[in-house]
């Protein structure tokens, strides 16, 4: 094995975070900048996991005890939730969790959720058809999907090829990451009805699942692509403690049939036919949904990936240039722990508190769904 090259926090960086780690949560006041500020668009919400923007408007998103909830296009929250699904386990890291509208949603209204249920929190893609902020004709996309209260992974997202991409962890049965005969530990790519695309790059393995794109991976949230290139990224939680040193948190280019390496290698380590992450964080910054802003309300943001980052507690803006991370900084903090970003069809950046979850400090009105917006 070999060392990769990885970028670091600088001891000063790593100083401050240790004893941002140490304050108490109303130590730190939300950030406030210059150039944008900070608007709460939702409040009073049970773990919001997951966003979606409507073409007409609406944000659909996803409360971890098994919710689907609606902000109307005029801007308030339905009060009810438009569908519960009663039988959802929602502790630790799993429940009600990846939402995706199809790319013609327009048309054809075909909503998407990924969810644990009991008894054994197995999880299910499901989709649905939605009319008038109604839900009908349910339609399992994939099942029994191998999983667990932690390392639950389910981030849902349509790519630029029009098929569909979820995230899987590793269930903390770690070799599973490196087994292709399993689903756990690894990226799924689907067709929008559930069925393989044939170009997938193990369908014709009689030893491999034909739903995999990339397997290596620990335990994926957040998968986004990048405006203008399409290249997919991917960021994972690196090593608890007992399976493997903490932090080496990750952000991954991925590509098709690529293995990220879980649990032959994690941190700087690498391996040949293994694929290096671009950037790498210790302490762990638990880093969980992603996103590119590729809006013109504030156009400073422009072609930043943006990373919702939970232990780290801040909304991270990464610069991404080429293939690389060139820089790194902690945009939003003081809001605690941070679950879901991404651009909204109005141009501003939204993200969601995650203060609920058990593992947070909830402040006044947590959680909740907030944005970005000019500050003039």
């Amino acid at each position: 094995m070999t060392k990769s090259a990885s970028i670091y926090y600088p001891m000063n960086a790593i100083l401050l975070l240790l004893a941002a780690s140490c304050a108490r949560p109303t130590d730190r006041p939300a950030t406030s900048r210059p150039d944008f500020k900070i608007e709460t668009v939702a409040s009073g919400l049970h773990v919001p996991w997951a966003l979606a923007f409507a073409p007409d408007g609406r944000i659909f998103f996803t409360e971890r005890p098994g919710n689907i909830r609606v902000i109307d296009k005029s801007g308030e929250l339905n009060p009810k939730p438009i569908l519960t699904i009663p039988n959802v386990v929602h502790r630790q890291e799993t429940g009600m969790t990846g939402i995706a509208l199809h790319p013609d949603f327009a048309k054809n209204h075909w909503l998407y959720v990924a969810y644990a249920y009991e008894p054994d929190a197995t999880v299910r893609i499901v989709r649905y058809t939605e009319a008038n902020n109604q839900l009908t004709n349910e339609k399992v996309i994939l099942d029994n999907i191998p999983g667990g209260f932690i390392h639950a992974g389910t981030a849902l997202a349509f790519g630029p090829d029009g098929k569909l991409y979820a995230t899987t962890g590793d269930t903390a049965d770690r070799d599973k990451a490196q087994d292709l005969d399993a689903l756990e530990g690894k990226t799924l790519r689907l067709n929008d009805d559930g069925s393989i695309p044939k170009d997938n790059p193990f369908v014709g393995n009689a030893n491999a699942r034909g739903e995999i794109w990339t397997y290596g991976n620990r335990n994926s949230q957040g998968i986004a692509w990048q405006p203008g290139t399409n290249q997919m990224w991917e960021v994972e939680h690196g090593p608890s403690g007992f399976d493997g040193p903490g932090g080496g948190d990750e952000v991954n280019l991925m590509t098709k049939g690529g293995n990220y390496g879980w649990p032959v290698v994690d941190h700087e380590e690498s391996h040949e036919g293994m694929v290096s992450p671009k950037l790498l964080w210790t302490p762990a910054e638990a880093p969980s949904g992603c996103a590119f802003y590729d809006g013109a309300k504030i156009p400073q943001l422009k072609g930043n990936l943006f990373v919702a980052c939970l232990k780290g507690e801040n909304l991270m803006r990464l610069t991404v240039t080429g293939d690389n991370i060139t820089a790194q900084e902690k945009i939003v903090t003081g809001l605690g722990r941070i679950r879901a970003v991404a651009e909204g069809l109005d141009g501003y950046l939204y993200f969601t508190t995650s203060n609920q979850d058990g593992r947070g400090y909830p402040r006044d009105n947590d959680d909740r769904i907030m944005r970005l917006v000019p500050a003039k």
